[in-house]
C-alpha cells in the first residue's frame, strides 16, 4: 500500500530510517495527472532503488500563465490508485504552504541552459522549476531522481543545478514514452479535441523527417524551414521554436553533429505541445 505523506518532516524521518537500513531511495517528481510516461519513470526507479517516492505538486512558481495553472489537471485519487498498482512506497503530496511557507524568499536560478527556447517563451519558468526541484530533493532526501527526456531542456537544467550546487543526488534521464502513433505522452493531451488528437502525431513524424534530412547532409536552416512550412500546412498553430541544438549545452548547431537534438514547442488548439528527438 502506498503511504500518503504531506509533511516533509514526517517524510524525512521515514527516509532516514530506510537509509539506516542500507536502502537506496529514488524519487520521481511530478505534477500529477499521471500517465504511462510517469509510470515508466516509476518502473525505472523501482529497478534502481529499494524504496520509491513519487511527489505530486502543481508548482505555481513555474507557471507564467495563471490560466494554464488553473486548468492543469488534478486527479490525486486516480493518481494514487496508479501508484499503488505500480508498487510506489510513498506519495509525497504537500500543499503550497508546506513547500513555500510564509516568508519564503529564495529562488534557484540556473544560467546558460535556461536561456533559449522555453527560457525565451516562458519567463521565470525555469527559476520556478529549479527552485521547487531543489526543494523536493531536500524534502525527500532521495539518492536518485528520475526525469523524462520529453522535457529535455528541463532535464539539462536539473543536471546543471545538481552539478553546480554539489547536490548529493543522481539525476537519471529516461526515454520519452509515446502513444502507438508516436505522440509523446503528456498530461495536457487530454485537452486536445478529437480532430487535434488525430493531427498531433504528425509532429513526431515531421521531426523524424527533419532528422533524416540532417543526417543526409541537408543544411540545418533549410530543413527547419521546410518543417515549419509543413507544420503550418497541416494545421498546427504558432511555432514558438523548432531548433537543432547540442544535446547537453543546448548551443545551436549549424551542421549535423552526433550529439544533436531537435527540439520543438508549438500550439495545437488551446494546448501547447513540446517534443524532441535525438539526431
Amino acid at each position: 500500500m502506498t503511504l500518503v505523506i504531506r509533511n516533509s518532516t514526517e517524510l524525512q524521518e521515514k527516509v532516514a530510517a530506510w537509509k539506516r537500513s542500507g536502502m537506496l531511495v529514488g524519487v520521481v517528481p511530478t505534477m500529477g495527472a499521471l500517465h504511462d510516461g510517469h509510470l515508466s519513470l516509476v518502473k525505472t526507479a523501482r529497478a534502481q532503488s529499494d524504496r520509491v517516492i513519487v511527489t505530486i505538486f502543481v508548482n505555481p512558481m513555474q507557471f507564467n500563465n495563471t490560466d494554464d495553472l488553473a486548468k492543469y489537471p488534478r486527479h490525486e485519487e486516480r493518481d494514487l490508485a496508479l501508484l499503488e498498482a505500480a508498487g510506489v512506497d510513498v506519495l509525497f503530496a504537500p500543499d503550497v504552504t508546506e513547500v513555500y511557507p510564509d516568508g519564503f524568499a529564495t529562488t534557484v536560478s540556473v544560467s546558460g541552459v535556461t536561456a533559449p527556447m522555453e527560457g525565451e517563451h516562458r519567463p521565470g519558468h525555469f527559476d520556478g522549476m529549479a527552485t521547487v526541484v531543489a526543494k523536493l530533493f531536500g524534502m525527500t532526501q532521495a539518492g536518485s531522481a528520475f526525469f523524462g527526456e520529453k522535457d529535455w531542456q528541463q532535464l539539462q537544467v536539473v543536471k546543471r543545478m545538481v552539478r553546480d550546487l554539489n547536490l548529493p543526488i543522481t539525476v537519471v534521464g529516461c526515454p520519452t514514452i509515446r502513444e502507438e502513433d508516436g505522440l509523446a505522452m503528456s498530461s495536457r493531451n487530454v485537452r486536445l479535441s478529437a480532430e487535434e488528437r488525430a493531427l498531433a502525431p504528425e509532429l513526431h513524424r515531421i521531426l523524424q523527417e527533419v532528422a533524416a534530412k540532417l543526417r543526409a547532409g541537408q543544411a540545418v536552416e533549410s530543413a527547419l524551414a521546410e518543417a515549419r512550412a509543413e507544420l503550418a500546412a497541416k494545421g498546427f498553430g504558432a511555432v514558438d521554436y523548432l531548433d537543432f541544438r547540442s544535446g547537453e549545452s543546448l548551443a545551436p548547431l549549424e551542421a549535423f553533429a552526433e550529439n544533436g537534438r531537435l527540439l520543438v514547442a508549438l500550439s495545437l488548439g488551446q494546448v501547447r505541445m513540446i517534443d524532441n528527438i535525438a539526431v
